[in-house]
């Protein structure tokens, strides 16, 4: 009898610190998401100050197939940390501009202007001048969400039950920078980051998350 109580007090024991040492591992693991980012950019004609000085103004951004129906969020959320991290740009968000190009009667040149994008990968010189005009910027920028992809896998199981999940996703967002008096490119730079947050949850990592925080790669390079 004694032998046997043993034995229980000592499965009881070893139960007990399986469970701890499990609940040491979620919490300790859920805490650390890890990011990978890659940024490139090029400078063409893009000086310091000069975007404090003439303002930038965001057009319609591109995506990939499959998520046409982000792009509001898309240019809203850059639009947003772009704000809050250059607060001294005069950044012309994507639905102020569309306003001043419809108030303006320019609607149907602007969409046979990406229409032409599509073809050739170049803006019309001449809507690039009136899209500056009424949004009373120099420079115009657009987005480009040209990859994004979520995944997960199990991370972590206790007697054949799942607890633990990795969740991961991908971005890979461009952004190019024109100048409404010539035409011209004057800056652009790609974003590729992979996040992986483990979680005892089902909730993905969102596309939001890893646009913000490319978004704010992408502007801490610009000049």
């Amino acid at each position: 009898m004694h032998r046997m109580s043993g034995d229980k007090s000592l499965l009881r024991q070893a139960v007990g610190w399986l469970v701890l040492l499990t609940l040491v591992t979620l919490v300790t693991a859920c805490g650390l998401p890890q990011v990978h980012s890659t940024t490139r950019h090029s400078v063409f004609a893009l000086s310091p100050g000069d975007l404090e000085k003439y303002g930038v103004a965001f057009i319609t951004p591109a995506t990939v197939t499959g998520q046409e129906e982000e792009k509001q969020t898309i240019a809203l959320d850059f639009t947003d940390v772009l704000k809050e991290d250059r607060p001294q740009v005069r950044c012309v968000t994507l639905p102020e501009t569309l306003s001043a190009l419809n108030k303006a009667g320019f609607a149907d040149q602007y969409r046979n202007m990406f229409n032409d994008y599509q073809q050739a990968g170049i803006f019309n010189r001449e809507i690039l001048r009136k899209i500056g005009e009424v949004t009373q910027t120099r420079y115009i920028a657009q987005l480009k969400l040209s990859g994004f992809n979520q995944r997960s896998n199990d991370r972590f199981s206790v007697f054949g039950l799942r607890v633990l999940q990795t969740h991961h996703a991908g971005i890979r967002l461009f952004l190019q920078i024109w100048d409404s008096q010539n035409g011209a490119i004057v800056w652009e730079g790609v974003e590729e980051l992979d996040r992986a947050e483990d979680t005892v949850t089902e909730t993905n990592v969102t596309l939001r998350t890893v646009l913000r925080e490319a978004a704010q790669n992408l502007v801490a390079r610009l000049p």
